[in-house]
């Protein structure tokens, strides 16, 4: 076909478009000259070529349209879909999105990568005012000039690979000829930098996290075992062998796209199985210990499906992975501890490795899927004789753990404990009667049961003695 200006447009037929089922064509323009006709002939040839060996392009779909059918059937874990679609949402399909892919090549995928690295949000340098809130409003301190702050390399690697993963299957499916994001050279990957924190700040951290046993408990199992947080989450009662001393971590807790607190299997798919050191079962069975407790004040029995840890009181719901990161956060800015939850699981790794622990048996513990190490992945392996080594090593390296606080944690003791004080200052004397059973209770906001179970720890200790038919009194010889 020969246009107004001279050039020559090329157009040979390609098939019906997969995408929007019309016909489709491809097409190209040669400019007017001498040897334009001649030209014209060799693109005419190629396109045909690229046709009868299916190496021609099948549809004229932009890369949002490729990303939407892309994400439609990838076998994708939620949490990793979730993070696909926000970087995707963020980043790319504002700039790259309504770009047809025939124009999608490596000089433009290397540029895009470039900008991200000046200025995550695309400003492209020109100056401009960040505004509080969106639309027309009265400007105030917080609308601020625009300030670039790059997005990371490793955020733009992962960027790429999630492109390049959407266009290989593009190449499968011949919507393109090639994948120009294998063309293309991300940035390079950024140097592993683990910062977990030092055995003075380790100590300082289990300290003050034992303000509350329940909460230093999980601080205590995420440095000796690794585990990550969404894997303490999704801890229940039943995955734990007190008696053999070995914890099993096989789920682990997200957030769905709504905000929902649910359960998937754990990053690598593969349940293990962790010993735990003396120490480590000395804290879960006092962790237990108080679950009970909690329960029988609840008139509640214990459910082996409860979660270990919890912020209910009959812990019948796990903590959300976002809340255990907050209060972790919390703590560490209140000691000035530069730090987060997934530094205990370094500290956790560099101990053992720093105690000569060999780095199979570390990659065990931690669940790692490879990556320069070889995973264990058999059932047994998890029990070797390494494991339980690992499990003495990093005890004999934790920092102390600080006595239970000030007061008993359970109503029957502190109520004990009070009539014991009495007993020792001479409030009671020997003969002398205890309150009943019911005035204990009203004075102490408790049932009459667990009232009862403090008086019946005193008569254990032969504190108190009880008659038949008579209240309970100090024991030793009656005044007078």
């Amino acid at each position: 076909m020969t246009l107004p200006s001279g050039s020559l447009r090329v157009r040979v037929y390609a098939g019906v478009d997969p995408l929007t089922g019309k016909r489709h064509y491809l097409t190209e323009t040669v400019p007017a000259g001498r040897n334009a006709q001649r030209e014209a002939e060799k693109v005419r040839t190629r396109f045909l070529n690229e046709v009868d060996e299916k190496r021609n392009p099948r549809t004229r779909a932009t890369l949002n349209q490729l990303l939407d059918k892309w994400l439609d059937v990838a076998d994708i874990e939620p949490t990793t879909r979730m993070g696909y679609e926000n970087k995707l949402n963020k980043h790319v399909r504002l700039v790259l999105g309504k770009l047809s892919l025939n124009r999608l090549d490596a000089e433009t995928l290397e540029s895009f990568y470039a900008s991200l690295r000046r200025c995550r949000d695309w400003c492209g340098g020109k100056a401009s005012v960040t505004h509080r809130v969106a639309g027309e409003h009265p400007c105030t301190a917080r609308c601020r000039p625009h300030v670039c702050k790059p997005l990371s390399p490793s955020s733009v690697r992962q960027i790429h690979w999630i492109l390049s993963g959407a266009l290989s299957r593009a190449v499968r499916w011949r919507w393109i000829a090639i994948n120009p994001a294998a063309q293309a050279e991300p940035p390079a990957a950024p140097h592993p930098d683990p910062q977990p924190p030092n055995p003075t700040d380790a100590a300082r951290i289990i300290t003050e996290s034992w303000r509350d046993p329940d909460w230093g408990a999980l601080v205590w199992l995420a440095m000796t075992t690794g585990a990550r947080r969404g894997e303490l989450a999704a801890l229940r009662w039943h995955h734990l062998d007190l008696a053999a001393g070995v914890l099993t971590l096989r789920r682990s807790a997200y957030l769905d796209a709504n905000g929902g607190l649910q359960e998937k299997d754990t990053k690598t798919h593969q349940q293990r199985r962790v010993a735990l050191d003396p120490e480590t079962v000395d804290v879960l069975t006092e962790l237990h210990a108080r679950y009970v407790d909690r329960l029988e004040q609840l008139d509640a029995t214990a459910d082996p499906t409860d979660y270990v840890f919890s912020p209910e009181p009959d812990n019948s719901r796990g903590y959300r992975p976002d809340t255990i990161t907050q209060r972790y956060g919390r703590l560490a800015k209140r000691l000035g501890i530069d730090s987060h939850i997934h530094a205990l699981r370094h500290y956790s790794a560099t101990e053992l490795i720093n105690a000569g622990v060999d780095v199979r048996t570390v990659a065990g513990r931690l669940g790692h899927g490879g990556g320069g190490t070889t995973t264990l992945r058999v059932y047994a392996a998890w029990l070797s004789e390494s494991d339980q080594r690992a499990a003495g090593t990093l005890a004999a390296r934790m920092p102390s753990r600080p006595t239970s606080p000030t007061l008993p944690s359970s109503p029957y003791r502190v109520i004990a404990e009070e009539l014991r004080e009495q007993i020792r200052t001479g409030s009671l004397r020997p003969g002398d009667p205890l309150p009943t059973v019911a005035e204990l209770a009203a004075a102490h906001a408790v049932s009459v049961g667990t009232a009862h179970r403090a008086v019946a720890s005193l008569t254990a200790d032969g504190l108190v003695s009880v008659t038949r038919g008579r209240r309970a009194t100090v024991a030793g010889q009656r005044d007078g």
